[in-house]
């Protein structure tokens, strides 16, 4: 899959630009907070519906304007695809694929893979276990429509029960018929969580290992109450808990993903270094595992992903994504030292851009 062309109104200090791209690399610099991220926002908001930082609609509108507008064209295994997406103040977005709209967002996901690595990202190590569950939910519902069905249909149920939780609902039928429903559709989600951990962790290990050059082992565990309980039985059981706390106390909504280092916790004995690299190969992974079970090669976004990175994890990470597993590559930096180093290492197709303002302009080289 290859993004041609991107039309962008109005999003965040993107003003208006009309960008036309290589179908290999695509290199954008300029200093902080002229758009570099914002632009790449915008090509991941068109395959999720959704800003990467989850930034809210109303904040993605530039300024005090009334309306965002998204357009990618993308070749798309031999036939194009075009991706309309409007934003709106108050009111309710809107999807088009090839001019027809979708009923529902979520029928859009996993048409375009598509994998970002970010700063942001740091919130998978440091953040809550909220964060680590997005992560696996991302991976999985790429490519697996069931998955994202059942967890979508989990969500709904867990927000009516804590809703009759809050209201001090007496209701024995209604809690009877929520339990069940989160029972069964949970056991979908942590089944499909816990065989992408068993499945990914050996690829994510390989990764870290070639850009830190070391035998360092890296791992991911799932932890889930499931392991030992039936879902449905114990929420019958802790239902006056429950009402008392005014919320749904188990599920898998409160597994966690635990990321390790030589065996201890990486939020507990990573370096900055250490953490970055985590990161970095814990996407690089992703990648790899989307681009062989999905229909189409995903797109990957890097962002300023050089820093705090010595230069042999600088040179390892150059050389993973200059193999030709790696599709079309859109990569942000403050300078051109390393985009030229990729773009001498690569020796591919390739386009330059400077970003200043929010503007988009190409460059020669």
């Amino acid at each position: 899959m290859i993004l041609r062309k991107l039309s962008v109104l109005n999003y965040k200090n993107i003003l208006q630009s009309e960008v036309a791209f290589s179908p290999k690399m695509n290199c954008f610099f300029g200093n902080n907070g002229m758009g570099k991220t914002n632009l790449l926002d915008a090509i991941y908001y068109l395959s999720f519906c959704k800003s990467h930082i989850n930034t809210p609609d109303s904040q993605i509108i530039n300024g005090d304007q009334d309306l965002c507008v998204l357009q990618g064209n993308y070749d798309y295994e031999g036939h194009e695809e075009e991706i309309f997406c409007a934003i709106r103040r108050k009111q309710r977005k809107q999807f088009k694929r090839n001019k027809k709209e979708y009923d529902k967002l979520s029928e859009h996901i996993g048409l375009l893979p598509l994998v970002m690595v970010s700063p942001a990202d740091a919130d998978l190590i440091r953040g809550g276990s909220d964060e680590r569950r997005r992560f696996l939910d991302l991976i999985i519902s790429q490519q697996d429509k069931p998955y994202l069905h059942a967890l979508i249909q989990y969500n709904k149920a867990l927000l009516q029960r804590n809703t009759l939780l809050k209201d001090q609902s007496m209701d024995a039928s209604l809690y009877e018929v929520l339990e069940m429903q989160l029972g069964m559709y949970g056991r979908i989600v942590y089944e499909k969580r816990k065989k992408l951990v068993e499945d990914f962790t050996p690829i994510f290990n390989a990764y870290y290992q070639t850009i830190c050059g070391s035998a360092e082992e890296v791992g991911l565990h799932y932890i889930s109450r499931l392991e030992e309980t039936e879902l449905a039985g114990k929420l019958a059981m802790s239902r006056e808990r429950d009402r008392i706390l005014g919320y749904t106390s188990s599920g898998i909504h409160k597994d966690e993903l635990e990321m390790t280092l030589g065996g201890y916790l990486i939020r507990r004995v990573g370096s900055q270094g250490q953490n970055k690299t985590y990161l970095i190969a814990l996407k690089l992974a992703q990648f790899a595992f989307l681009n062989k079970r999905g229909q189409t090669t995903p797109i990957l976004l890097l962002d300023d992903i050089f820093d705090k990175l010595d230069a042999c994890r600088v040179e390892q990470i150059i050389k993973l994504v200059s193999e030709n597993d790696f599709g079309q590559i859109f990569i942000t930096d403050t300078n051109r030292k390393y985009l030229d180093e990729i773009l001498l290492a690569m020796n591919r197709d390739y386009a330059l851009f400077r970003v200043e303002r929010g503007e988009v302009q190409p460059m020669e080289e």
